[in-house]
């Protein structure tokens, strides 16, 4: 097994109920751990023989995050997870998304769920 870390993916969206944000994108950050397993040919071989691409899943979120509006951010949240999890040699993910400025006197507010099979 492996544990992959994606750190502070930033994707402009539409997120929020608000009317300002209903038109106008923002950025959320998004942060993955994914644990996968790793064949042993991959690892006798050195080569990416059916080895989990994080390449490929990271540009899945981002057309999806981009193309997507959102009005909760537990929502978008859930559905990230839930596109993770469909890739066959995930066996955990975590994901948080943050909301930069989303309240005041604050950095960010973030919602984070995790799945296993």
């Amino acid at each position: 097994m492996a544990l992959i870390r994606i750190q502070n993916l930033k994707i402009s969206t539409f997120i929020g109920f608000n009317p300002e944000e209903l038109v106008t994108k923002q950025d959320v950050i998004i942060n993955l751990e994914i644990e996968v397993e790793v064949p042993e040919e991959a690892m006798q071989a050195d080569e990416p023989l059916g080895i989990f691409d994080y390449k490929v899943i990271t540009k899945k979120i981002i057309r999806y995050v981009e193309a997507g509006h959102f009005k909760l951010l537990e929502v978008l949240t859930k559905r990230i997870l839930q596109l993770v999890m469909k890739e066959e040699q995930v066996r955990f993910v975590r994901v948080k998304v943050d909301k930069p400025g989303a309240l005041r006197y604050t950095d960010s507010v973030s919602v984070e769920m995790e799945a296993s099979k």
